[in-house]
Parts: structure tokens; C-alpha cells; sequence
């Protein structure tokens, strides 16, 4: 239609990172998401192939910065629902919904994999009570590393019994170190052009953010048996839906 390549929203942590730095100092937004995922994640009950975030990043802000906002967030909306809606609470869970102890406990990947090995992402939820975060995890070049000690500025928070609801992380912004972990993670530059371009002229800032899955959270707050329940309209893996 219109006669030329169109491409969908590549990564929002990209479109954070540029607004952030040219834009807003401070900014969040809604992003509808739509991932690949496998039809076996049909049974975990905590997994969609369409969701919604709520994202948000701040220009000069550090992991801390971000981890505290998100820990006086989530605590202050458990002791509002607590106040206000706790007839509707209990006549979904049961039982009141636990107010976290900030600051929330931070658990280095290293130390999760040597304690419960390779599934610590699904035995970890069974045996916590609040919110916890997890930190230095692998993942995709945006996220801030220093090459020397290979360790991540990053941050995934989990929920009791359900899972990560939350991921973030401090952002890179220099030109030469994004160039370098493309390459070496074998990332297509070309998708990346405008972003490239911005931080060879030194026009990207350092930030940092996160992203909130909605449905998670609201999952995890009405202690949903699957997440399906609390979307209008479930898309969950390994099912074909006519509407």
C-alpha cells in the first residue's frame, strides 16, 4: 500500500533510550507487545503472546534510582488495594495480599544458578514471600555491561509463586561499546542505523528504566490461577483464537 518496507516497533527499550535523550527527561508509556512463543509455555500460566507494559526510563538515573521508584510503587499499591478494595481482594485470593518489606532483597544470577541450578527461575517463585530482585543477567547489548568484569547493570524483579514481573536495566550509550557487543552478539547493525548514528554524534544519554508486564502484575495481585483470566481477550501459546 505503501510501496515501501515497513517495519513494526523493533525494541521500546530503543525508542526509551533515543526519547530520553532528546526528548524527556523522565518518561513512561504504555507498549503493547506481541512476542514468539513457544506453544509448550501454554501450561505455565504465566505466559502470553500478547501483552501490555507500562515502560518508563529516566535520563542520568541509576539501577538504584529505578529499583527504589519500583519498590515504593508496587508497595504503595498493595497497601491501597489492602484499604480500599479488600472485600474484592479476598473474594479472589482468599487470603490478604502481603504488603512487601522494602527495600526488596537482591539475588545475583551466579548465586540463584549455584543454589537451585538452571531452574532457579522457576524454583526461586516457590520459595519466596515478597518481591525480590535479580541481578546481572545476560542479555541483549542495550543493557550496560562492563567489559572488563562481564558483570550486567541489570535488574528482572520476581513475585512470589508466579515469576518475573519486571525487567530493567541501566542503558548504554557510548558509541564505540554499543558498535563492539553488536558485533560480538551478531546483532544486524542495519536495524540499528539511527540509533548508531546518534551515538557516534554523542546525542544519546545515559538512563535507565524498566518494563512492567500488566497482566503479570495484575495476575500476581489476584492471585490468578493462569494469567489468561485477566486479559479480555487471551492470547496464550499454543492456541488459535477466532477473535
Amino acid at each position: 500500500m505503501y510501496e515501501e518496507t515497513l517495519r513494526t516497533t523493533l525494541s521500546m527499550i530503543i525508542h526509551k533510550l533515543v526519547a530520553c535523550s532528546l526528548l524527556h527527561s523522565k518518561m513512561f508509556t504504555l507498549s503493547p507487545n506481541v512476542r514468539v512463543e513457544k506453544r509448550e509455555r501454554k501450561s505455565t500460566g504465566w505466559h502470553l503472546y500478547e501483552f501490555t507494559q507500562l515502560d518508563f526510563e529516566a535520563r542520568s538515573a541509576s539501577s538504584k534510582d529505578i529499583m527504589q521508584i519500583c519498590e515504593e510503587i508496587l508497595r504503595g499499591m498493595v497497601e491501597d488495594l489492602n484499604a480500599n478494595c479488600s472485600q474484592t481482594l479476598h473474594s479472589l485470593r482468599n487470603e490478604r495480599l502481603r504488603v512487601p518489606t522494602t527495600p526488596f532483597a537482591a539475588f545475583d544470577r551466579e548465586e540463584l544458578v549455584a543454589k537451585y541450578g538452571e531452574e532457579w527461575e522457576s524454583r526461586l517463585p516457590l520459595e519466596i514471600h515478597d518481591p525480590v530482585w535479580v541481578t546481572d543477567i545476560p542479555r541483549e547489548f542495550y543493557d550496560y555491561q562492563d567489559l572488563q568484569t562481564q558483570r550486567w547493570d541489570n535488574y528482572d524483579l520476581y513475585v512470589p509463586k508466579y515469576g518475573e514481573v519486571l525487567s530493567g536495566a541501566r542503558r548504554e550509550w557510548e558509541y564505540e561499546k554499543i558498535l563492539v557487543k553488536m558485533q560480538r552478539d551478531g546483532v544486524a547493525i542495519e536495524n540499528y542505523a539511527l540509533l548508531l548514528r546518534l551515538a557516534k554524534e554523542r546525542i544519546l544519554k545515559p538512563s535507565a528504566g524498566a518494563g512492567i508486564g500488566v497482566e503479570r502484575l495484575v495476575c500476581w495481585m489476584v492471585g490468578a490461577g493462569h494469567i489468561g483470566e485477566v486479559q479480555p481477550f487471551p492470547k496464550i501459546p499454543g492456541t488459535v483464537y477466532e477473535l
